[in-house]
């Protein structure tokens, strides 16, 4: 991960200067103050005008970063890199349907992706979210659009019972695609990876 920042810190009532480091194992700080925070201690990350607000148990922290809020409050989220962990690359071609993720969206940016709402040919990848079955019917018209080895990520609500992975691995062998990989794609989302089928690419 490797950022480092000379900013003021905020934390238990008390403000200083000094240096933050970011690492893919947590954030340190550096100077007036001293502190260090683990990624698996963040309950929760935000970026709100120049300052990066992180909360543990112990209560919250704020860094006065600027432009850089935005940039480290996804790296921490994301500490394994959640476009790595989808496969996306610079330059890829991908179509985003009905996921209005706004930390996505920047993600994406940041990766230099060509990336749409809109769908047209040669995808490298398609991003669906579906909220019930009825919604997977979508699927099946899909693989036109993709690059023959291209990637469809469906997702769909975690913990709901009108719309499971069962229903998600039925509508993509009807659809005569196979499975990849399935993950997560957000605290709310799961994702399934389907692919044309190597003896129609």
């Amino acid at each position: 991960m490797g950022q480092e920042a000379e900013c003021l810190a905020h934390a238990g009532g008390k403000s200083g200067a000094g240096k933050a480091h970011l690492e893919g194992t947590g954030l340190s700080f550096r100077g007036e103050l001293s502190f260090d925070i683990p990624i698996g201690e963040v309950k929760s990350v935000d970026a709100k005008k120049g300052q990066l607000i992180v909360v543990t148990a112990a209560g919250e922290t704020r860094l006065d970063l600027g432009p850089k809020a935005e940039k480290w409050a996804l790296k921490i989220r994301y500490p394994k890199g959640r476009l790595d962990k989808l496969g996306i690359k610079p330059g890829s071609r991908v179509s985003v349907l009905g996921v209005e993720d706004e930390d996505f969206w920047a993600e994406l940016d940041q990766r230099d992706a060509e990336a749409s709402r809109e769908l047209s040919e040669g995808r490298d990848f398609i991003f669906l979210r579906v909220d019930d079955e009825a919604e997977l019917e979508r699927l099946a018209g899909l693989e036109r659009y993709l690059d023959r080895d291209g990637s469809i990520w469906v997702l769909w609500p975690k913990g709901q019972s009108h719309i499971k992975r069962d229903h998600v691995f039925a509508a993509s062998k009807a659809a005569d695609l196979v499975d990849v990989k399935i993950c997560a794609f957000s605290d709310e989302l799961s994702g399934l990876k389907v692919m044309i089928p190597k003896a129609r690419r």
